[in-house]
């Protein structure tokens, strides 16, 4: 049956229509910050249990809202993200290099006392200053309040972010710094070496005794905090992060492993040489062999203080790249072996998904986030030796479509 309509009703039915699916984004937009809101204010009584005043808190979220950056830039971290060679060539420049000889001439007497009392080598605090934040000239514009309660409350990387705030919040409420001058980060790192707030509070040192630990504008506070937080991590006084090595042929690739560590003497009698043809500095330092491309790239001999760098970041490219720039400033030359330009390196989905075919066979533990560490690493290694396939390690496309195709 066919039911006539008033013209004037179909009108005002348009009309409804129309409102209410204009009034749609900002009922979304609404519920947002409220949601928003409700997740800042579950923080507070972590803050109050620290000891942060209500006015603190209050004053570092006002007007809080998300940055979508912050999220974009979480899934984005270049020395996690890029082929190993493309981050190396970046960070380790030719700019830089000669940047950073310049900062130990301008910081000569600083570095000395730094040395003598930390026990950490000049070069590679220098080194840390160049990669993080290339001498104090790139160090971040993010609030870093707004980008951590950005990752707390989006669930980027909540589990890290709430202690990060709490500490934060302290560090305003005892006057270290100002809520606009506490720049850094996506992530919350802070000033000219990149501190993450709890590491500040545990690490940071003020080394002109103003009463200030100030790692923003203050270079000493910024390098002598550098120093005393690796020399806490495990730094040894007067040896090498490592060496870029030549393999001889017919080398085992099954030795090639982060946690096989041993004396260099050892490593020496299975034929292993620097490619400069100098000697070991010391046959008793205890070193492990990582090639971080696999078999095709350049191969290294990596001592304890390497381990200590990867305290500060733990990207094994970030711990490479900071040893090799140190050794730059030293005066030391490019690598010897080239990077593959043929690397097949993998997305970010792509090394969730490595990841989750790996935990799915038992060879990994732990969370498929993305980030190759050793755990991944000695998963793949393992994976290889199952197929009979040279065993380097390296998370290659190949070993990718070979774990899909087994469904």
């Amino acid at each position: 049956m066919r039911i006539a309509q008033n013209p004037k009703s179909l009108i005002l039915g348009a009309t409804s229509a129309s409102l209410l699916v204009l009034a749609l984004p900002a009922v979304a937009a609404a519920a947002d910050d409220n949601k928003t809101q409700a997740c800042v204010e579950s923080l507070w009584p972590a803050a109050k249990g620290a000891g942060v005043t209500r006015a603190t808190f209050d004053h570092a979220f006002q007007g809080f809202t998300n940055d979508p950056e912050v999220v974009e830039a979480a899934n984005f971290q270049p020395e996690y993200v890029k082929p190993i060679g493309e981050y190396m060539d970046r960070v380790v420049s030719d700019k830089r290099i000669e940047a950073g000889k310049q900062k130990l001439v301008d910081y000569q007497a600083l570095l000395g006392s730094l040395e003598t009392r930390y026990g950490v080598d000049r070069h590679v605090i220098v080194a840390i200053w160049g990669v993080e934040s290339n001498y104090g000239t790139q160090p971040g514009d993010k609030n870093v309040i707004r980008s951590l309660g950005t990752l707390y409350c989006t669930g980027t990387k909540a589990k890290f972010a709430k202690p990060q705030i709490v500490m934060a919040l302290k560090i305003l409420q005892h006057g270290d710094v100002t809520l606009e001058a506490m720049n850094g980060s996506w992530a919350g790192a802070m000033g000219h070496t990149q501190f993450i707030p709890t590491t500040y509070a545990s690490f940071a040192v003020d080394q002109d005794g103003d009463g200030k630990r100030d790692i923003w504008g203050n270079i000493p506070d910024a390098l002598a905090s550098t120093a005393s937080y690796l020399k806490v991590h495990g730094w040894r006084a007067g040896e090498a992060w490592g060496y870029e090595v030549a393999l001889p042929k017919g080398f085992d690739p099954k030795r090639v492993s982060e946690s096989t560590v041993k004396p260099v003497a050892e490593w020496q009698k299975l034929g292993i040489v620097r490619v400069n043809g100098e000697a070991f500095a010391r046959a008793s330092d205890k070193a492990s062999l990582f090639a971080p491309a696999g078999a095709a790239g350049p191969s290294f001999l990596v001592l304890t203080n390497f381990r200590a760098i990867l305290h500060y970041n733990t990207a094994t490219s970030y711990a490479l790249a900071v040893g090799h720039l140190s050794d730059r400033l030293r005066g030391g030359g490019p690598l010897v072996h080239p990077w593959p330009t043929d690397e097949n390196h993998l997305a970010l989905d792509q090394r969730i998904e490595l990841q989750q075919l790996l935990l799915a066979r038992g060879l990994l533990t732990g969370d498929a986030d993305g980030v190759i560490g050793p755990a991944t690493l000695e998963a793949v290694k393992a994976y290889q030796r199952t197929k009979g396939m040279p065993v380097d390690g390296f998370p290659s496309l190949t070993i990718l479509k070979l774990l899909r195709s087994e469904g």
